[in-house]
């Protein structure tokens, strides 16, 4: 498989050229791609980018207005599509291309707000520009959130959803916005705008916003949800649920009650290991088995959570998903699971004692150890 930082290529930098060209033909078309293109084969992705932003600083207008009218020039028809065409085409730039153009608004744009704002709304209907918008956000709060609640209701989704995906507290890989980690209300005053959006794309974007938000706030966020679920429809119902996964994995009391999810009542519960010592790249395999012992239906949030030995003896645990199910008033319950042990890149496994937690509406009702042994 072709490594994924040539999406950016000299293709696409020779393309750039073209149409930057087709502004101005003194646009000097070798020497900024020269200069993109520098030890490319040796650079990442990012690297790459910064590379097109910087040969873009050299040879464009200095003039920071002149210099938009050459990337505003040189755009692709925009996109209605949820998923953005990222084909080159002669009849303008779309897709990665957009990219560092929208990085350079952000770099050489801070002191023309308007302008650059305007500009990051044409460049994002033809890739994105969540990431772009972040540093005015992050300077001119005041004067960008009227222009967002302006664009919640554009008719093109791009631009809803980058007011959602753009406003996002902690954007990965994106500038931390500490001011709306510290105070995110601005913020909900946009998703409120947007939690019906006929779009599932910008539903989803508002979720992960939500998500975000519940990391600093958990409560305020329980609060929320509770309200958004009032009348909501399927669509409705979905995005808060998504919205609230990072607490109801934690097991947030008011967060579960708003889904129904009530403290278990439960006879017989047990969690079997089928073994109690397993070899690094073996799979574990566990039995769950209960009763409800009510005179009603009960809706079962079955989670579990590994605990795995750190280097320095303390053990971290990780959360997840089982199953949701409902248990008949005096029925019982049967369920298995594997879990391999196995290489991953964001985990380092250390031999010695784990232990296997059984996680029902948020309470920790059953616990296993096992001895994870290294191969040598």
């Amino acid at each position: 498989m072709e490594p994924f930082k040539n999406v950016f290529n000299i293709k696409l930098v020779n393309n750039m050229a073209v149409h930057f060209a087709k502004q101005d033909n003194k646009f000097d078309q070798q020497g900024f791609c020269q200069h993109a293109t520098k030890d490319f084969n040796s650079l990442e992705l990012k690297a790459r980018s910064n590379q097109i932003v910087e040969a873009m600083c050299a040879y464009l207008p200095e003039d920071f207005l002149a210099a938009t009218q050459f990337i505003e020039g040189s755009l692709a028809p925009p996109s209605i599509e949820e998923k953005h065409p990222t084909d080159e085409l002669n009849t303008g730039l779309r897709g990665w291309a957009i990219m560092p153009m929208a990085d350079y608004v952000a770099l050489r744009g801070q002191t023309h707000l308007e302008r650059s704002l305007s500009l990051l709304q044409q460049l994002t209907m033809r890739f994105s520009a969540e990431f772009a918008i972040r540093p005015f956000l992050d300077e001119y709060a005041e004067n960008v959130l009227p222009v967002l609640h302006d664009w919640c209701a554009h008719n093109n989704v791009h631009v809803r959803r980058l007011v959602s995906e753009g406003t996002r507290p902690r954007l990965p890989w994106g500038m931390q916005l500490k001011k709306f980690v510290a105070d995110p209300s601005p913020i909900i005053a946009l998703l409120e705008k947007l939690k019906d959006d006929p779009d599932e794309y910008v539903r989803r974007s508002v979720a992960n916003n939500l998500n975000d938000i519940a990391k600093d706030h958990p409560d305020l966020v329980a609060t929320i949800a509770a309200d958004w679920l009032l009348k909501a429809d399927k669509n409705r119902q979905r995005l808060v649920k998504h919205g609230c996964r990072t607490l109801l994995k934690q097991g947030h009391p008011r967060v579960l009650k708003s889904f129904g999810f009530h403290p278990a009542v439960l006879n017989s519960i047990k969690l079997d290991l089928n073994k109690t010592q397993l070899h690094f790249g073996d799979v574990l395999t566990f039995t769950l088995s209960l009763t409800n012992g009510t005179e009603r239906p009960q809706r079962l949030m079955i989670d579990y959570a590994i605990h795995h030995l750190k280097a320095n003896g303390t053990r971290t645990a990780k959360v997840f998903k089982w199953k949701n199910i409902e248990v008949a008033a005096g029925k019982s319950l049967v369920l298995q699971k594997n879990h391999g042990i196995k290489p991953i890149t964001t985990r380092v496994y250390y031999p010695g004692t784990h232990f296997v937690e059984v996680i029902i509406n948020g309470q920790i009702l059953h616990k296993q150890q096992f001895e994870l042994v290294m191969k040598g």
